[in-house]
């Protein structure tokens, strides 16, 4: 056995990204917050989840159960009392035979509603839990679909214009300092008005193709740095097209950069769907997310039903601020410069 076979092996990147990682509490506690709401979202898309969020389970407005019930509430939810016995119904023969006509053809008899929820409903009677749970769904994968297209369409801008240089670069430097120029907020606004369409996929092509400026920047960078070092001239060397040394030598090398664009993008991009969806420029009629819940909830302030706002508020704040902070740690593991 040769002495080769006992020498050590260094850690890659990703190795030394994970140590650091796993050595900071707090990375660690805000990775799991981050993946608890990744594994709603799954559930929640399987059905397994909150799939009869619709369901009217309860009166409207039904405040939390830790609040107590309403009594004006609580008296919708009683069944009416029976008819004294000499009271003279003329109905009652066709109500009895519609109720014998509905048994017979199997209809449901509607259960009755309850008065609280452990953290009440909304006006429909939708139970707010499993509203916040699929309205996170909405929330999230726009955040996280419109994070990659985003990053996906930076990096390729700035590994073109990096690499190249030139005129070619002088092109997408042009369209950067335009789409700079203006802030996102209204930028993003302007293209939502332009489109006139609402929908998940809207949303997620509105953040996506305003979005990609952050990513570009750095991208270039990095690919300036790294189109002049050796084992880029060595694949120049042995006859290597231009898109292999791109995408095949220098992307696995500057691969971290993006992973981070995408977990800061995420956090922005959900805010930004809440904002969009507030203002009336995000998902359609039947379709539940954050934003549509705080949208509801700003008209259910004025009656004093305050607990659509805290939920959908909390989830979102709680999902942020993990996800930033697991941004911030993750960026820090990946910097070589940090020890």
């Amino acid at each position: 056995m040769s002495a080769l076979d006992h020498a050590p092996v260094s850690p890659g990147l990703w190795a030394l990204a994970w140590r650091r990682l796993r050595a900071d509490r707090v990375a660690m506690a805000s990775l799991a917050v981050v993946c608890l709401f990744l594994l709603s979202v799954l559930l929640a898309a399987a059905g397994l989840v909150a799939a009869d969020w619709e369901d009217e389970v309860a009166v409207n407005y039904a405040p939390p159960t830790f609040v107590g019930p309403d009594p004006a509430l609580a008296a919708l939810a009683r069944p009416a009392p029976p008819a004294p016995p000499n009271a003279f119904d003329p109905l009652a023969g066709d109500i009895a035979a519609l109720k014998d006509q509905l048994a017979a053809a199997g209809a449901a008899v509607p259960a009755a509603k309850a008065a609280t929820l452990p953290f009440g409903a909304d006006k429909w009677g939708h139970d707010i839990v499993k509203k916040t749970i699929k309205g996170g769904q909405t929330s999230i994968v726009v955040g996280l679909v419109a994070a990659f297209v985003a990053v996906a369409l930076g990096t390729l801008f700035g590994a073109v214009s990096g690499f190249y240089g030139g005129w070619i670069d002088d092109l997408f430097n042009w369209f950067y300092g335009v789409f700079t120029a203006i802030p996102s907020i209204l930028m993003i606004l302007a293209v939502a008005a332009v489109l006139q369409t609402k929908g998940v996929l809207t949303i997620v092509l509105i953040l996506g193709l305003t979005g990609w400026t952050g990513p570009y920047r750095l991208i270039r960078a990095e690919y300036i740095k790294h189109k002049a070092r050796e084992y880029v001239m060595a694949a120049d060397a042995i006859g290597a097209s231009s898109w292999r040394k791109m995408f095949g030598h220098i992307f696995p090398n500057v691969s971290h950069v993006a992973l981070v664009q995408v977990s800061i993008l995420v956090v922005g991009f959900i805010k930004a769907e809440v904002i969009l969806s507030f203002l009336g420029f995000g998902v359609p009629v039947g379709t539940v997310s954050w934003g549509s819940m705080l949208n509801e909830a700003q008209n259910e302030l004025i009656l004093g039903k305050w607990w659509q706002l805290v939920a959908a508020a909390s989830a979102m704040a709680v999902l942020v601020t993990a996800f930033s902070l697991f941004a911030d740690a993750l960026r820090d593991a990946l910097d070589p410069k940090v020890k």
